[in-house]
């Protein structure tokens, strides 16, 4: 089974051309109600891709979400090839759904080149292999919680993520706002550069926002909470693959307004930071 869901979350990167900048992909469901906003922001890039010359990797993304995703409808993604000049290629994507917008991004793509090289250091962390993989909860369990709850803890996912400091999200304490998680593809895929980095698109929006709510004792699975990406960047940097363990280290340096401002650095085993992470939230408590 567990190839059977890396084999599905390939494909669902993988989109339908209609057009030459013209898109279609389709949904997963990992839990929600709604599309992921990971699987759209993998989805965006994929589609931009498609549109510049295979020379040119990503190296910015920048995104919108702007309404919330039908997951049993399909999701139109055009392309406009804004610029192509000697050494950048700037597409903007917007992912289209019953004829309205869920998305606007903007993605800048580069040829290869040499220059200067620095990097901040990877958090000192045990290895994945020394942290305890976090077990599903037993089924009678399961059956007590709220629907909402349900669904999200009982789907199979794709990705296994080993949590350095493990909390407990149906009942969080409160703690300072940094966190750092292991996390890899639990089957291994070709090496294309391409499909990667599509794969960490997916995979940034996981835990990034709930960073801002360590230090309030509560979580995506608080009841009376409202979280909802509303925006995300993503650079990359340097070679990597998603399944093999990389280090995603978050910080939030500001909660206010309702809405939380997260960070992360995400780093290769051996030390090499990949890729880093800004994504603002909505963080709402209702009556």
């Amino acid at each position: 089974m567990t190839e059977n869901h890396v084999r599905e979350l390939v494909d669902l990167l993988q989109l339908e051309r209609l057009e030459d900048n013209l898109f279609r992909g389709q949904s997963r469901d990992i839990g929600t109600h709604f599309v992921f906003g990971g699987q759209v922001l993998g989805q965006a890039l994929s589609a931009a891709q498609q549109t510049v010359d295979g020379g040119r990797a990503a190296h910015s993304l920048h995104a919108y979400f702007l309404r919330a995703g039908d997951i049993n409808a399909p999701i139109v993604y055009s392309v406009e090839r804004t610029r192509d000049g000697g050494t950048f290629s700037s597409r903007r994507v917007v992912a289209i759904q019953h004829g309205q917008p869920i998305l606007n991004g903007s993605i800048s793509f580069q040829i290869e080149e040499e220059g200067f090289e620095h990097q901040t250091a990877m958090p000192e962390v045990p290895a994945p292999e020394d942290i305890e993989p976090m077990q599903p909860l037993p089924p009678e369990k399961l059956a007590k919680l709220p629907e909402k709850l349900q669904r999200w803890l009982g789907v199979d996912a794709p990705i296994e993520f080993r949590h350095v400091w493990p909390q407990n999200k149906l009942h969080p304490s409160k703690r300072p706002p940094y966190q750092h998680i292991w996390f890899r593809l639990t089957a291994p895929v070709e090496d294309s550069p391409v499909l990667h980095r599509a794969l960490l698109a997916y995979a940034s929006d996981f835990n990034l926002i709930g960073t801002a709510t360590l230090p309030h004792g509560i979580s995506y699975y608080t009841h009376n909470v409202q979280m909802a990406s509303l925006d995300h960047a993503l650079w990359f940097h340097r070679p990597f693959r998603v399944d093999e363990w990389l280090l995603y280290s978050f910080d939030s340096p500001t909660a206010q307004g309702s809405r939380g401002l997260a960070r992360g650095q995400i780093f290769s085993r051996d030390g090499r930071l990949v890729a880093s992470t800004a994504q603002e939230g909505l963080i709402r408590l209702r009556n």
